[in-house]
């Protein structure tokens, strides 16, 4: 086991945390767990003009639902706190000043408007223009590299706006070592002076971050793909402020599925499959967005289908509880190639979670799902549900599976009558009222056993009657076993729906 693991899941509140957030959160977990370490939620607001109300608790919520707790967090703080970077505002800027006093970082006084003008200057002669070791001291840049110190401070004294940039070096190859991708180069010629801090006074995610993971002295760093072209300038600025660097892991991107490109919402939206972990209700334009939790997935599936998104434990076993991932999990079997979303993959799990729950726990959702349910016995839903689970795969399906166990059908399929009704069919009906009148009651087999007596007494094919039979209690050819659904609803039901029938 390794020693003082400590991971972290630090969202931007910035909206409804998308699955594919969901997915690198529970990795995080799985991995602080199976190490014996600390799972902590850090929340990265630096960036105020994206910050949305209520993005925070939502993403709290999300992991609540799916039972990944988190070890430290703004609601449990540890001794590594604030937990939000907006709180922790103040500590940033020394950071920023010591890297600018040791010729590491520089003050940037250049304009919005000067920098694009820079930038359509290059366009127009078919070149990119980058903010690094090429042009920042050539003087067409307004930097503190250029500017005398006497100049630099007017500036800043007279309150214009400035950032500071960190000065990434020249003619150096970075070799970065990743846990899932192994070895990577990175020329540093190719670097672009980041920002790290800004003229509002907040840091960048660049600095917050290497600071936050430096001083919550976290271990590893377990984050998306997207992520990837920072990795060399979080490497410099650890070795910047000669701080040992955690190890890194980049987790491959969750793609639609199908084309290209990774999942979004509107591929969600297209397809008819949520991409949240629960509804979110935009405070802005009011739209809601499906989450897994309302469209019926047990916690247990998503977390096992996210899970497989990516990684897999090189073995055949595909169910596996939150307990048996921890246990199982390999950093080092995670994929580099992006993951397929397969909508039809996470029913298959939800599915068999569905065979797993409790009937009472089911036949309580079910019966809170529609009022049609109120006034029924809470033991004969139980025993509904017991007769349909297997085929269903969430709880709203139990409606059209099971609603002719509590009320007649009102109407009968077309296709079921012309397929199940015969000339001769009346007759057998009619006969049919005399031996379940007479039928013991008493359970299933006895029901059975007197039917299926009566038609092998009569020497005539099961289908003449047990079709017929089907569309009486149904309403259609579907459904359970039928003498299961004639036991459900008694004798006397059955021989009203019978009748019914033959005076259709």
């Amino acid at each position: 086991m390794m020693s003082n693991v400590r991971v972290r899941f630090a969202p931007s509140p910035t909206g409804p945390l998308h699955i594919g957030g969901v997915r690198t959160a529970l990795f995080n977990y799985l991995f602080a767990k199976k190490h014996g370490g600390s799972f902590v939620l850090r929340i990265e607001d630096t960036d105020q003009n994206r910050f949305v109300e209520g993005a925070e608790d939502y993403i709290v919520k999300s992991m609540e639902w799916l039972n990944i707790p988190f070890d430290e967090s703004p609601a449990k703080p540890g001794q590594f706190g604030p937990y939000r970077q907006s709180e922790r505002k103040a500590m940033y800027k020394q950071y920023a000043d010591q890297l600018v006093a040791e010729g590491k970082a520089y003050y940037a006084f250049d304009t919005a408007e000067q920098l694009d003008t820079h930038r359509k200057d290059h366009e127009a002669n078919g070149k990119t223009f980058i903010y690094n070791w090429h042009n920042r001291e050539k003087g067409r840049l307004v930097n503190s590299l250029v500017l005398s110190e006497e100049d630099v401070k007017a500036k800043i004294d007279a309150g214009e706006d400035y950032v500071i940039r960190f000065k990434s070096p020249q003619d150096e190859t970075l070799v970065l070592q990743d846990i899932i991708r192994g070895e990577i180069k990175i020329d540093t010629n190719i670097l672009d002076d980041k920002v790290l801090f800004k003229s509002d006074g907040m840091p960048t995610y660049h600095l917050a971050n290497i600071v936050d993971d430096h001083l919550m002295k976290i271990s590893h760093v377990i984050r998306g793909e997207e992520w990837l072209p920072s990795l060399a300038l979080h490497y410099l600025l650890y070795d910047a402020f000669d701080w040992d660097a955690p190890e890194f892991a980049h987790l491959p991107l969750i793609l639609k599925p199908t084309g290209k490109g990774k999942l979004s919402k509107r591929d969600g939206d297209k397809l008819g499959f949520p991409v949240f972990p629960l509804e979110w209700n935009d405070p802005k334009t009011n739209d809601v967005s499906r989450g897994y939790k309302e469209d019926g997935y047990f916690p247990e599936a998503v977390v096992n289908f996210l899970a497989f998104l990516g990684w897999n434990p090189g073995t055949e076993q595909e169910i596996f509880s939150l307990d048996e991932l921890v246990n199982t999990f390999d950093l080092k079997k995670v994929n580099k190639a992006g993951a397929r979303f397969d909508p039809d993959k996470t029913k298959w799990f939800n599915h068999h979670y569905m065979q797993v729950q409790s009937n009472a726990n089911l036949a309580e959702a079910f019966k809170n799902s529609t009022s049609d349910l109120a006034d029924i016995d809470i033991n004969y839903i139980e025993m509904v549900i017991d007769l349909v689970k297997e085929r269903a795969t969430f709880v709203s399906d139990f409606w059209n599976l099971t609603h002719f166990l509590f009320a007649a059908p009102k109407e009968f399929d077309a296709k079921a009558l012309k397929k199940a009704i015969k000339d001769d069919t009346k007759p057998l009906l009619e006969e049919l009222v005399g031996v379940v009148e007479q039928a013991d009651d008493s359970s299933k087999d006895t029901l059975q056993t007197a039917v299926k007596g009566w038609i092998t007494s009569k020497e005539i094919g099961f289908g003449k009657v047990m079709m017929p039979l089907r569309v009486a209690l149904v309403g259609a050819l579907q459904g359970p076993d039928v003498f299961d659904i004639m036991f459900m609803i008694g004798k006397a039901e059955s021989l009203k729906r019978i009748q019914n029938l033959i005076e259709a």
